[in-house]
């Protein structure tokens, strides 16, 4: 099989590594615009070879890891250059308007609308790791519009590497990751943002950060360059839950000014609730 990564970063490169931990007879194509990032690749053993988009019609699968706002221009041109027997599906955090801009596409059968919900703080080819995306899971969205046959071979790759499978309408999965990884991602660079800010007139800020203060804004080192394209193309719903999230954080600073320490145990008990729903246990079972 031969299998095409567009964009070799943390997210592409880590289900390449993947791929060729699992599959026999695989072999990886890297393509990129980064130079230094597909030297990179090769050198690591990430792709066995370099290539470019008129190389595409040699692909039997292409996974398209790039900034959401590319990806919007670019998957029209990679479908244009795929045989009609290969599946392309893409790993960006937003989902809406990739899919409005595919929907007349001539090829719109052979893509296939995926997030996996995996990653770190990290990017480039030196961040990909293996087992990346075990357990995790992978929304798609439209499958019915992706051709049976394709879909079953990305389906056997997502399953072969660990990942669970849920599927759900491309403006539900904006609506609802808006929530669980957008809001933070911001939170954690306006946190960051903020300490940076005092650390000007307190050092001893950083001498005493501990390990939840690193936790809290690990998400802070993450790129710029990914994250700006997937505000804008999601802001409406980006606005929602930050209007939300700033008004519990005006009710919190409310209950410290009218020393309601009482409602401030009460909030934060009530949010407890979070560690049984992160594990799946329905927040009415006792």
């Amino acid at each position: 099989m031969n299998v095409f990564v567009i964009g070799i970063g943390l997210i592409g490169g880590s289900l390449a590594k993947d791929i060729k931990s699992t599959l026999e007879d695989v072999t990886v194509y890297g393509i990129d615009s980064n130079v230094a990032h597909l030297a990179e690749a090769l050198t690591l053993g990430i792709v066995d070879k370099k290539a470019a988009y008129q190389d595409l019609q040699l692909a039997d699968m292409v996974i398209v890891s790039i900034p959401v706002d590319v990806m919007v221009t670019e998957l029209p041109k990679i479908l244009d250059a795929v045989h009609e027997d290969c599946v392309v599906f893409d790993v960006g955090s937003t989902k809406s308007l990739i899919c409005k801009t595919l929907e007349n596409h001539p090829k719109r059968r052979n893509f296939l609308a995926c997030h996996p919900i995996s990653g770190t703080e990290f990017s480039g080819p030196s961040a990909a790791i293996v087992g990346l995306f075990n357990e995790k899971t992978n929304i798609i969205c439209e499958v019915e519009l992706t051709a049976f046959k394709l879909q079953e071979r990305a389906l056997q790759i997502f399953q072969s590497i660990g990942m669970r499978i849920r599927y759900m309408n491309p403006e539900a999965h904006d609506k609802h990751i808006a929530y669980v990884s957008h809001l933070s991602h911001i939170s954690a660079f306006m946190l960051g943002k903020t300490v940076i800010e005092k650390e000007k007139n307190e050092r001893d800020i950083f001498d005493m950060a501990g390990s939840g203060f690193e936790s809290t804004v690990r998400l802070a080192k993450s790129s710029p360059a990914m994250w700006t394209p997937i505000f804008k193309q999601n802001k409406e719903n980006v606005v929602e839950t930050l209007e939300g999230y700033i008004q519990n954080l005006t009710a919190f600073k409310q209950l410290l000014l009218e020393d309601d320490y009482e409602g401030i145990y009460n909030e934060m008990n009530n949010t407890n609730k979070i560690k049984g729903i992160l594990k799946g246990i329905p927040l009415n079972k006792k």
